[in-house]
């Protein structure tokens, strides 16, 4: 499986990434500048957290303009693969892959800390290594992960099973509609989650959780029989 970590300026989290990648599944991972125009020869494509373009206007907003999320919408209608995290998770609700939007906190308050999340969805290409209603330990370091949704795309959300991760009901640190922590597209291969998947990868970090979420992305990629 081959894979880009994206990055833009202000990017943090990409290296991260990338060292999660090349720690838990067998993928080539390499860093993708945001000016890259073509992406055809990925499978998986990681969007990381951090704060690209220094998260002017709102975050995401200018860098769902750079050359490379053309590149990455392009993908998605293939059926490739895309994971965005944090910021990234911000950057697809800006350009349209995901509903909803990222608002400040409900604290006004930057909140980085390990994090409790219920797997709402089991059977995703994205969670398909996690039992469904267990509940992981997963780091969060944002200010603007208050995900919002009106009342009847959240019904459909619901409906369609595109809620994937929820924060546990007594511990909401952002103020979430529903408690949401993490949605998928319609089709079910593009994923966006606030939490850090990528600082779950071992014990030393506080918690390996998030190991099994890019085995689950392994799985699945290897399910398909699709080598590009």
């Amino acid at each position: 499986m081959k894979t880009a970590v994206l990055q833009f300026p202000g990017s943090n989290c990409d290296i991260d990434a990338l060292k999660a990648l090349h720690h838990t599944v067998d993928t080539m991972a390499e860093l993708v500048w945001h000016t890259t125009t073509d992406l055809s020869s990925y499978d998986l494509i990681v969007v990381p957290g951090g704060f690209s373009y220094g998260d002017y206007l709102r975050a995401g907003a200018i860098a769902r303009f750079s050359p490379v999320l053309k590149a990455v919408q392009e993908a998605a209608a293939r059926g490739r693969y895309i994971l965005g995290i944090c910021n990234g998770f911000q950057i697809l609700t800006e350009a349209g892959l995901l509903p909803g939007a990222l608002r400040r906190n409900e604290s006004l308050q930057f909140r980085c800390e390990i994090s409790q999340l219920v797997v709402a969805n089991g059977h995703t290409a994205f969670t398909s290594e996690y039992t469904e209603n267990e509940i992981i330990n997963i780091p969060i370091a944002h200010g603007e992960g208050n995900y919002y949704v009106d009342d009847e795309t959240k019904k459909a959300l619901q409906e369609r099973g595109q809620i994937v991760f929820r924060y546990v009901s007594e511990h909401n640190p952002n103020g979430s509609v529903d408690g949401i922590a993490g949605v998928i597209n319609e089709r079910g291969n593009v994923l966006g989650m606030m939490p850090h998947p990528e600082r779950a990868v071992s014990k030393r970090l506080g918690s390996e959780d998030g190991l099994r979420l890019f085995a689950s992305i392994l799985k699945s990629w290897r399910g398909t029989h699709v080598l590009h």
